[in-house]
């Protein structure tokens, strides 16, 4: 056989098994190898301690040893740029290692953060976490790696305890969030996926919300594929808002296809649906109070209700109170008026003996008008 020959066939072997071992690794949130089709490529993803999950309260045990969460070293970005990524599936910003946090069992180095968002439309769909089944508009992830048990990030992500991520969930409404602005305001430089740019460095606990007391914490998984059984979960109680203009930007700007692609595709919606608790626990550093949370409408539907109810009362009223002043209790009653009662002939001569006592001015006489007992 031909050296040359046997060197291209064996060359063409092993680009073939490249390619393959490529399109394998490849996946969506939806379609060929989407959500429902992952645990079929990536056996990890159909394991019973998968993430995200839903959080309900009123099955959460309160832990009194769970301790605030403290960043570490998240202000000091220093004069370096940040450099912010469209991967294909989200937009993600790698932190430098001297960035951690403390209040977990280790010792625990900053990775990486990204976002989940829903598809524009203006329903609160795009978080990944979901509370007492309510879901917010987004949501943030800072991943980290036991620094304290391994030497980096690919060698903990497959280990147990290995990873440790900050769910922050993010609403809609108010005011511009300005420290949202230093990455949503990069996006348009990378709206093709494998796009890259340099961004001013910025504080990133200004990201987290200002209660990292109260929290949800359990053993999970990476929402994405591998879907590797590591990850150390920290879900946030109070959620940060941003304006609905930032959230349009985040659901609208980014596509999930490379720049020049015939049929460019939006990134939407990159959000892994809830997973099953199974026989977890959620452990609670706060006694939760459930809270039912009413929609706009539901909030509108009831203010207005209460608001017809209490006019209807009030006319109800008025018309009760003018009814009883215009009619007398003996014209609404007349079968209880009490008939005159004729006076008897005693009654009458006494009151005659007494206009007679009262018109005479005589001693003697009203001695004289007086009669004597009756023996």
């Amino acid at each position: 056989m031909d050296p040359a020959w046997l060197a291209a066939a064996v060359f063409l072997l092993l680009w073939q098994c490249v390619e393959s071992t490529r399109a394998v690794k490849e996946w969506t949130y939806a379609g060929v190898v989407g959500q429902s089709e992952w645990s079929e490529v990536f056996p990890d993803c159909g394991g019973s301690g998968q993430s995200p999950i839903d959080v309900d309260t009123s099955r959460t045990q309160y832990d009194s040893s769970l301790t605030p969460i403290k960043p570490l070293g998240y202000g000091q970005y220093g004069r370096e740029p940040f450099t912010l990524s469209n991967n294909g599936h989200t937009v993600e910003m790698p932190l430098p290692s001297w960035m951690g946090v403390t209040g977990l069992p280790w010792q625990f180095s900053a990775v990486q953060l990204h976002l989940h968002w829903g598809n524009g439309v203006g329903v609160a769909t795009g978080s990944e976490h979901t509370i007492d089944g309510s879901s917010a508009s987004a949501e943030l992830h800072v991943v980290h790696y036991n620094s304290e048990l391994y030497a980096n990030m690919s060698e903990a992500k497959t280990q147990a305890n290995g990873l440790a991520v900050l769910g922050v969930l993010i609403e809609a409404g108010g005011e511009t969030n300005q420290a949202y602005t230093n990455i949503l305001n990069y996006l348009g430089r990378i709206r093709h996926a494998g796009q890259k740019v340099a961004i001013p460095g910025f504080d990133v606990q200004t990201l987290l919300p200002r209660d990292l007391n109260r929290y949800f914490r359990y053993n999970g998984s990476l929402t994405t594929p591998p879907c590797y059984q590591s990850v150390l979960w920290t879900v946030f109680a109070e959620k940060v808002r941003i304006s609905h203009s930032q959230l349009l930007k985040l659901e609208t700007v980014l596509y999930s296809t490379k720049s020049g692609e015939s049929q460019p595709t939006l990134l939407q919606d990159n959000y892994r649906a809830t997973q099953p608790l199974n026989h977890r626990t959620v452990l609670s550093s706060f006694i939760p109070v459930s809270v039912k949370i009413y929609t706009d409408g539901e909030i509108s539907a009831i203010v207005i209700g209460s608001l017809c109810g209490c006019i209807g009362l009030a006319t109800i009223t008025w018309f009760a109170v003018k009814t009883i002043r215009s009619t007398s209790s003996w014209d609404v009653l007349p079968s209880v008026r009490p008939p005159p009662q004729p006076r008897t002939k005693d009654v009458a001569k006494d009151l005659k003996q007494d206009m007679a006592l009262r018109t005479t001015s005589d001693p003697e006489k009203k001695e004289e008008a007086i009669p004597p007992p009756e023996p």
